[in-house]
C-alpha cells in the first residue's frame, strides 16, 4: 500500500504517477514492467504512467505521488493509501488494431474505444494510433457511431422547451467571434440558445477566452441551466460541463499531429451539440485559401457529411458557406477581440463592420428556426435587436448573470507595428500565419496578446505604413511574435 500526494506538476492530458526508485519496495525490472499502472481503492481507480524520481527529498518512503490531473481525477485526500498493480491493456485496444488493419468497426467496438479513452486508459500514443487509422478511412456509420459514443460518455443536458438553437463555426479564421454576438441577438428575440465552447488549442482565441474577458465562463451544468432559465441564453466554457469529454481528450492529441478530417471534425461538434440538448444548429463553414476548408468542392461536401449525421441524431441544421479569405473584425486575441465585439453591439461608429455583418447573417440564419416569424425575416429581426440596443440589453444581463469580471485585462503593453515594405493594394493576408503570429506574442493563455488588424484585403498602402500591431504582456513573447513576422508577414501586395 501507498499513500498518495498530490505532485503540482501540469501533464495533461496524461495521468502520471512517481514513485522513489529507492525505499519503495521494488526493485529495477518491476519498474520496467510497471511502466504503466493502476491506482485503486476500493471504487475509485485510474491508470497512469509512471515516472521513477531519483530525488530521495521529494517523496517520502510509502508515498506515490500523483501529476495535478491524475489527483484530480483519482478524486481521494491526500495521505489516502492506495495499491497499485500492473495495469492490464484495454480490451478495447483490439479494435483498435483491427482499424489499423483497414477493417471498419462497428457500433460497439468505437463505443467501447470511446469509453476507455474518457476513462483515460489510453496512453496518447494510442490515441494517436487510433485517430491516425480514422484519418486513413472512416465510413459515415462509424462517424456516426463516433458521434453518439463521445455524447453518451459526459454529461447530457437537457431542456424544457421544443426549440433550442445554437450556432457552431468550424474555426480556422482568427477574430471571427460572431457567437459573442449571435448568441445575445437570439436571447433578445426570446429563443434559447445555450452556447458552450471549447477554450482555444491552436488559435488565438476562442468564444469562452473572449467571454472570460468580460465575465465567469466557469459553471457547474446546474449553475449554466439555472443562467440560461433566466436569461435564455449562456455563454460558457464547456469543460466543466464535461460535455463530450472524450473529445477534449482526442483534440489534444490531433492537434499536435495536425490531424483534421472531415469525418472527425463532425463528429466533434455534432457530439458536443448533442450532449448540449440541442434541435437547431446553424453551422458556419468559412471558406479560403487558408482556412480549413480551401474549395467550394471540400466544402459541399462538409456540409453533406454535417446534415447526414444531423438528420440520423435529428437535429435540424442549417449549414452556411461564408467568406473565410481572409480575418474577421480588427482584433485577434482575447482582449483585443472583446473591444470589437462589444463595439458591435454598442453601435459604435468605428465597430468592424465584416464583422458586424458576419454575425447578423448567421443571427438570422438562427431566427428563422422559429416558426412565429415569417419565412426569410430572421435577418431583418436581428438587425433591429441590434441597431435598438436590444442585443446589447441582453449581453450586459447575461454579464451581470455570469458574473462580471471585476478586474478585466488589458490590450497588452509591449507592441510592435509590423510595416509594408512597398507600395501596393493588400490581395491576401494568411489567416493561419496571422493565427501564429498572435499565439507566439502569448494569446490566448495572455489575454491582452494578439495582433491589431490595421490594414484588410483590398485596402491600399504605401512603403512603411503598418500593417498591423504585435500586443503582448512579455517582451519575450513580443520577441518570438516578431521574429516570425519579419520572415513573413502574413500579407501579400500587388502595384
Amino acid at each position: 500500500m501507498f499513500r498518495i500526494r498530490s505532485v503540482a506538476i501540469d501533464t495533461f492530458p496524461e495521468n502520471t504517477a512517481y514513485l522513489p526508485r529507492n525505499d519503495s519496495g521494488y526493485g529495477a525490472e518491476q519498474f520496467q514492467a510497471l511502466r504503466k499502472i493502476e491506482i485503486c481503492r476500493g471504487e475509485s481507480s485510474i491508470l497512469a504512467t509512471l515516472a521513477i524520481m531519483d530525488d530521495e527529498h521529494l517523496l517520502q518512503r510509502g508515498e506515490i505521488g500523483l501529476g495535478e490531473q491524475a489527483f484530480r481525477r483519482l478524486g481521494l485526500p491526500e495521505g489516502t493509501e492506495v495499491s497499485i498493480a500492473q495495469a492490464k491493456p484495454p480490451a478495447s485496444l483490439d479494435a483498435v488494431r483491427r482499424k489499423i488493419g483497414g477493417n471498419s468497426l462497428t457500433d460497439a467496438e468505437i463505443a467501447a474505444i470511446i469509453r476507455d479513452v474518457a476513462r483515460h486508459h489510453y496512453s496518447p500514443m494510442e490515441i494517436a494510433a487510433f485517430l491516425v487509422a480514422c484519418a486513413a478511412f472512416m465510413t459515415t456509420d462509424e462517424t456516426l457511431a463516433l458521434t453518439r459514443a463521445m455524447a453518451d460518455v459526459g454529461t447530457r443536458l437537457t431542456w424544457d422547451a421544443p426549440l433550442v438553437v445554437d450556432k457552431h463555426c468550424i474555426g480556422g479564421i482568427p477574430g471571427n467571434r460572431t457567437s459573442m454576438i449571435v448568441v445575445p441577438i437570439v436571447a433578445a428575440h426570446g429563443l434559447i440558445i445555450p452556447k458552450t465552447s471549447s477554450r482555444a488549442i491552436t488559435s488565438p482565441s476562442g468564444t469562452a477566452d473572449t467571454m472570460e474577458v468580460l465575465a465567469n465562463v466557469d459553471f457547474s451544468a446546474e449553475r449554466l441551466q439555472a443562467i440560461v432559465a433566466q436569461e435564455n441564453a449562456v455563454l460558457a466554457w464547456g469543460g466543466r460541463v464535461n460535455l463530450s469529454p472524450a473529445d477534449d481528450i482526442l483534440i489534444s492529441v490531433e492537434r499536435p499531429l495536425r490531424i483534421d478530417t472531415f469525418e472527425q471534425m463532425v463528429a466533434s461538434i455534432m457530439s458536443k451539440k448533442l450532449a448540449a440538448g440541442s434541435t437547431h444548429l446553424v453551422i458556419d463553414i468559412p471558406v479560403g485559401p487558408s482556412a480549413k476548408v480551401r474549395s467550394q468542392g471540400e466544402a459541399v461536401r462538409l456540409r453533406k457529411l454535417f446534415e447526414h449525421v444531423a438528420a440520423q441524431l435529428d437535429i435540424v441544421v442549417d449549414v452556411v458557406l461564408t467568406d473565410g479569405s481572409q480575418p474577421i473584425g480588427r482584433g485577434i486575441g482575447p482582449v483585443l477581440e472583446a473591444r470589437d465585439v462589444m463595439a458591435v453591439l454598442r453601435g459604435d461608429p468605428d465597430a468592424p463592420a465584416d464583422l458586424r455583418d458576419r454575425a447578423l447573417l448567421l443571427a438570422g440564419r438562427v431566427l428563422d428556426f422559429d416558426p412565429a416569424l415569417p419565412g426569410g425575416e430572421g435577418r431583418q429581426r436581428a438587425e433591429e435587436l441590434l441597431d435598438s440596443g436590444a442585443a446589447l440589453a441582453a449581453m450586459e444581463r447575461l454579464i451581470a448573470a455570469q458574473g462580471a469580471r471585476t478586474d478585466p485585462p488589458a490590450i497588452g503593453p509591449l507592441s510592435h507595428e509590423v510595416l509594408a515594405l512597398r507600395d501596393g493594394r493588400i490581395t491576401a493576408i494568411d489567416c493561419h500565419l496571422i493565427a501564429r503570429i498572435a499565439r507566439l506574442a502569448g494569446a490566448p493563455m495572455e489575454k491582452g496578446a494578439g495582433i491589431d488588424l490595421l490594414r484588410k484585403v483590398g485596402d491600399p498602402v504605401q512603403r512603411g505604413e503598418p500593417l498591423y500591431r504585435i500586443h503582448a504582456t512579455s517582451q519575450t513573447g513580443l520577441g518570438f511574435a516578431c521574429e516570425l513576422a519579419s520572415e513573413a508577414s502574413g500579407y501579400s501586395l500587388a502595384s
